[in-house]
């Protein structure tokens, strides 16, 4: 019997650290009285938020006393149309994190392993230990891979077990920026035993090219053991929301649906991303400024001999060739916020999110004045 309540704790619970998310804003001000501040690191949508979402807010005359909707009836069917799925296959999240803790919650636990790539989501590992079950990390693509630092698909096969309940796979990954081929991705899948789950977290799926960007329509038909996870919070701008989605079989949502807790996406979240989903302009104007952003960015960090990662994200990791702490702690000091990458690993590299033209042109700057 426990005697004390770190013994009451499970296992899997000693082992992790709390997520640290990206510096606010407001910290900064307080701990260094700047004002001029600019946020580069965590992967918000420099352009703001989708200006349909901005006018349904402004617009809501809902009751607030109420509980939401928590079926979500309009928004299922609007996110239905958007893949070309029966809503039977939609499970709603409190930000897409939320659906990789159902899938942790539902398909893994004590005796079960996750498997997952070096330098991935540290949410993956969270979830994973959060329930008690063991993770399998995979060695990432060599620096003379065509992808770099990126998931070694075949590795990561050959890392499930009859214990392991889910893979986690980001694609475009978070916080390198690099992703897998659609067709490297869909041997996979053919490949998976049917019974143990794949997790596709797409939350940057809208910045990636085209032609990289998978049917997922027919993905969610021919692989039930799927399940694809979308946000809200990256390119539709509305992170502090906090909506995201799982797509999947029929029978896995159902699993998913029966421990998602009552009323977990709030009624405004709702409202906005229902308009939110219907604004194709907004969404080409963010890509369309983030595809030239990131080359011009990559340029010049190259100009500087400075090499970052393949990445189709709304970010760049990029190598400071020295230890990277120090160089991030005196961005602070000059009112850039941008991401350290030791706890994933990397601990010469910092992650930058694609801002405005000015912004960039003030982060190099500023990052020229701290290696000068």
């Amino acid at each position: 019997m426990p005697h004390t309540l770190s013994e009451q704790a499970h296992a899997g619970i000693h082992g992790l650290k709390a997520y640290v998310p990206g510096k606010p804003i407001e910290d900064l001000k307080r701990e260094l009285g700047l004002e001029s501040i600019i946020k580069l690191a965590s992967n918000e949508n420099p352009l703001g938020t989708a200006p349909a979402a901005l006018a349904a807010l402004a617009d809501f005359d809902g009751d607030l006393f109420r509980y939401p909707d928590g079926s979500g009836f309009e928004l299922k069917h609007k996110v239905a149309a958007r893949h070309r799925v029966s809503v039977d296959t939609i499970t709603l999240g409190n930000g897409s994190d939320d659906i990789l803790e159902l899938a942790g919650r539902v398909f893994l636990g004590p005796g079960k392993n996750a498997v997952v790539s070096q330098h991935s989501f540290a949410v993956y590992p969270i979830v994973a230990r959060g329930v008690n079950a063991y993770v399998r990390e995979v060695p990432a693509l060599g620096l003379d891979s065509d992808m770099p630092r990126g998931h070694d698909l075949e590795a990561m096969l050959a890392a499930i077990d009859d214990h392991t309940g889910v893979v986690f796979i980001a694609n475009p990954n978070n916080p390198t920026g690099t992703w897998a081929a659609h067709a490297e991705l869909e041997s996979f899948l053919e490949r998976v035993p049917a019974a143990t789950v794949v997790v596709l977290d797409q939350a940057y799926i809208e910045y990636q090219t085209a032609d990289a960007v998978a049917d997922i329509a027919g993905w969610i038909e021919r692989f039930p053991n799927l399940i694809v996870t979308r946000t809200f919070s990256k390119i539709f701008g509305m992170a502090a929301l906090r909506f995201g989605y799982g797509l999947s079989s029929p029978e896995v949502a159902d699993y998913l649906n029966r421990i998602r807790q009552p009323f977990n996406v709030n009624m405004l979240a709702m409202h906005c991303a229902a308009a939110a989903i219907e604004d194709h302009d907004f969404i080409a104007r963010s890509v369309e400024s983030n595809t030239a952003e990131r080359a011009r960015l990559a340029a010049a960090l190259a100009e500087r001999g400075l090499a970052s990662l393949p990445s189709q994200a709304n970010f760049l990791t990029f190598d400071t060739q020295r230890q990277a702490q120090p160089v991030y702690d005196a961005l602070l000091h000059e009112g850039v916020i941008v991401r350290p990458l030791a706890g994933y690993g990397l601990p010469n590299h910092l992650r930058v999110t694609i801002g405005k033209p000015e912004e960039n042109a003030r982060f190099l700057a500023a990052l020229d004045r701290v290696l000068g």
